[in-house]
């Protein structure tokens, strides 16, 4: 951490007072040193800025050399020359409770009471220029200056520069901070030889020789569990269905990158492979404690990836231009990779994309929550071709409600991985959170097995989860690190950070606890930018602990199947991880369109000789709402991104919807259309875009004059169109308007509504009178000329008319 976060007084003075003098001076090359072009810094009191760039050894033991090297970089990054730069390295007292891993390195340099002696690194530093140097101090020294650290520990140390701007005193400008764990103090070279034994000593213990190796205690090992997490931000873009023969979209191509040779998530899985090999990891102790964290979304895209894929040409438009993606050998490549690992270790399914699993419960959609947490396991057994861990919830906020929290109970969740700090009790005194608690009032439904119906909560330490974020390319504050923990984590180097999460991941094994059984869950974030060197930092060291007895194996098995603490702990959800989750106005439009897709998904029928189901048609849909409330960048610098990208995904979602909604539809007959009877059929034409079936009915608004006969549920086939002929009773010769239009099953409108004009050949009940009528006057005058001609009379009506 630099030391623009804490100033001494003496430095802020010195400040001020130069911001009051002539800036001056011209930028020019010193031997051995690099440059950029100047620049003028808005901020004044700021003229150096000191980063670490290699801290060697990363960890200490007994076997490692008596002092350390640290490779550090000065910039003058203010708007004059610095003269006489100097740096010293300094060091506070060893880290005594869990908390001051990050506190530790807010504190002033005043804390970092042991200190070395300044080394002058420049003789002078223009404005724009930096220099690299090392430093370099013994651990401890019966002759010099050392850091005088004389037994195990995670040390706090600092890098302190000084220097003189123009036109000012020599003042501290910055300083650096890290962690250093200690496992072991090696031998000091300069302690004097051990006095010959007293032989009239009753003590019967040796004594150690003065500078002796010392080595941290092993009679307490602590249980170690470390989840490895495989995850990315979303790349498919929205609003595609599922398909059995077109390419997958993905919003860029940043994944083929990453996939191949030297990429984030190749270094992530090459690590791994390395840290496991059989003659690396001998005793098989670092593969017991790892346990793969696999998020599905990234598989199905990776999948999809191996069969060849489009790139958008504009993310922020899903139906724009395309390109060929170039990573589908990569992601082959790399997929192959990961089932072999999956194949013979622990591997577990987080939730889809990621996805922020309060928001998916305010949208209270069953299979919406399904998707988010139940498919995931499928998903990740299907592709890595294993059988992954069931019934465990690592929420990506690391934080759950209770109303959230017993929905995935319900859903058949039984362990929750939380922080230390999301979950509470009413015990007071209470050393740390136990590894394993109960949530009673997190309950599902009563059930036959004897299983406990309460939810579970495996804990990870805070500080180093939250030391763990800061590590990689985008350091994140994840939503449960306490306000005192906060700070800008860009003032430090990526090197920096990569020091404080080994030295919080070893801090548990160096502090025992009397009496106590000591766990560790170490949790990194689900979307970890770290590189190669990172991981393999962070794995070397678990194995390093792991190897010296400090620490022992703990399967997720063995964690979350052991009987939890006694005592009755509730959820804590911090007004942070509110705060950070998806937008309300993302939540609200993701539950809207949930609820369309069931409507479509219910109405869609299978074809038992198509793969094509209703289920894998509407899945990339109901996907997209989880990916559009991903909880990946919300809690680093990448937050504005995230919600742009999530209001992209429910809109493109919304439109790919109404499309399809609109591709089921009754065809205008084009024309006036005639009946040839008063009972003659209605025919109608209706068409289904879709590439599956769907099950509609008819909604027609007829006039009083035509009776309608409902004909039920009516089934389309895929991509094609059906006659449907509708019943129709019509005593009415005039012309006729019909409105009619199509719904799903449930209502749902589908399609545009059309209006058919009907003529009828009925003539109505008036002139059917008038016909009876007039055949009645016919046969009375027929039978009148008739009665006539039998009695020999001559009819009236026959009067005037002569015969031929």
């Amino acid at each position: 951490m630099t030391g623009v976060r804490k100033r001494s007084a003496v430095a802020v003075l010195a400040a001020l007072a130069l911001a009051l003098l002539p800036a001056g001076g011209v930028a020019t090359a010193l031997p051995n040193t690099t440059h950029d072009q100047p620049t003028t810094s808005n901020n004044d009191d700021k003229f150096l800025e000191l980063a670490i760039d290699s801290v060697a050894p990363n960890a200490v033991t007994t076997t490692s050399d008596p002092f350390i090297v640290v490779a550090a970089t000065v910039s003058n990054v203010g708007d004059r020359v610095v003269d006489d730069v100097s740096v010293r390295m300094q060091r506070a007292p060893a880290i005594t409770q869990s908390t001051q891993l990050r506190t530790s390195l807010q504190r002033d340099q005043e804390n970092y009471d042991v200190t070395g002696n300044f080394v002058t690194v420049a003789d002078k530093l223009n404005a724009g220029q930096k220099k690299q140097f090392t430093l370099t101090l013994p651990l401890r020294s019966s002759t010099a200056a050392s850091l005088e650290i004389s037994k195990p520990g995670v040390y706090p140390l600092l890098l302190n520069v000084n220097g003189a701007p123009d036109f000012g005193s020599e003042a501290r400008l910055d300083d650096a901070r890290f962690l250093l764990p200690v496992l072991g103090v090696p031998t000091d070279p300069t302690a004097p030889p051990a006095p010959p034994p007293d032989p009239d000593s009753t003590d019967t213990e040796p004594q150690p020789a003065p500078g002796a190796a010392v080595s941290a205690p092993t009679n307490t090992p602590v249980a170690t569990t470390l989840l490895w997490p495989l995850a990315d931000r979303p790349r498919l873009a929205p609003g595609q269905p599922g398909s059995l023969d077109q390419k997958v979209k993905l919003v860029d191509d940043d994944l083929a990158t990453s996939l191949g040779k030297g990429g984030r998530l190749d270094q992530l899985v090459s690590a791994l492979e390395f840290a496991l090999r059989p003659n690396v990891d001998r005793d098989g102790k670092l593969a017991q404690s790892v346990c793969m964290a696999v998020d599905p979304d990234l598989l199905i895209t990776v999948s999809n990836m191996t069969r060849g894929y489009l790139v958008l040409a504009d993310k922020s438009d899903p139906n724009g231009a395309t390109r060929d993606g170039t990573g589908a050998a990569a992601a082959s490549s790399w997929l192959d990779r990961v089932r072999t690992l999956a194949d013979t270790h622990c591997t577990l399914a987080v939730p889809f994309a990621q996805t922020d699993l309060t928001g998916v419960h305010l949208a209270k959609n069953a299979e919406l929550s399904r998707s988010a947490t139940v498919t995931p396991a499928d998903i990740v057994d299907n592709i890595l071709a294993t059988t992954s861990k069931r019934n465990i919830v690592w929420p990506a906020s690391g934080a759950l409600d209770d109303d959230t929290a017993t929905q995935l109970r319900t859903l058949g969740s039984t362990v929750a991985l939380l922080p230390g700090n999301g979950v509470d009790t009413d015990t007071e005194g209470l050393p740390a959170t136990p590894d394993l608690v109960r949530l009673p009032d997190v309950v599902a439904p009563a059930t036959t097995d004897k299983a406990d119906p309460a939810m579970h909560a495996a804990t990870y330490d805070v500080s180093t989860a939250v030391a763990m974020a800061a590590v990689g390319t985008d350091p994140q504050t994840p939503s449960f690190t306490p306000a005192r923990a906060r700070y800008d984590l860009t003032q430090d180097s990526r090197a920096a950070r990569l020091q404080d999460a080994l030295g919080a991941l070893s801090w548990s094994a160096l502090t025992p606890v009397p009496d106590r059984t000591r766990s560790l869950l170490i949790a990194p974030p689900q979307d970890w930018g770290v590189d190669g060197t990172e991981a393999s930092g962070v794995l070397s060291q678990v194995a390093t602990l792991l190897r010296s007895g400090l620490a022992v194996p703990r399967t997720v098995d063995d964690l979350v199947g052991k009987q939890p603490d006694p005592r009755a702990f509730q959820l804590v959800y911090p007004q942070q991880a509110v705060d950070d989750a998806s937008p309300d106005t993302i939540r609200t439009r993701a539950a809207e369109q949930a609820t369309r897709i069931d409507l479509l998904s219910n109405a869609l029928v299978a074809d038992p000789n198509s793969d094509l189901t209703p289920g894998r048609f509407t899945a990339p849909l109901r996907e997209d709402l989880l990916r559009a409330m991903s909880m990946s960048g919300r809690t680093d610098d990448r937050r504005d991104a995230s919600d742009a990208a999530g209001h992209t995904r429910v809109g493109a979602t919304t439109s790919a919807l109404d499309g399809m909604f609109k591709s089921v539809t009754v065809l205008a007959p084009g024309g006036v259309y005639t009946l040839a009877s008063e009972q003659s059929p209605l025919l109608l034409v209706a068409r289904n875009d879709l590439p599956i079936g769907i099950k509609v009915k008819l909604q027609i608004d007829a006039p009083a004059a035509m009776k309608i006969t409902d004909i039920g549920e009516q089934q389309l086939p895929p991509r094609g169109s059906r006659q449907i002929q509708v019943p129709a009773e019509v005593n009415d010769s005039r012309n006729l308007t019909v409105d009619v239009a199509l719904t799903t099953p449930d209502g749902h409108a589908l399609g545009d509504a059309t209006t058919v004009s009907v003529r009828s050949n009925a003539y109505g009940k008036v002139l059917a009178i008038i016909t009876a009528c007039a055949g009645a006057l016919l046969l009375v005058l027929a039978g009148r000329r008739l009665w006539h001609r039998f009695r020999g009379q001559p009819d009236p009506a026959d009067e005037g008319f002569e015969r031929q």
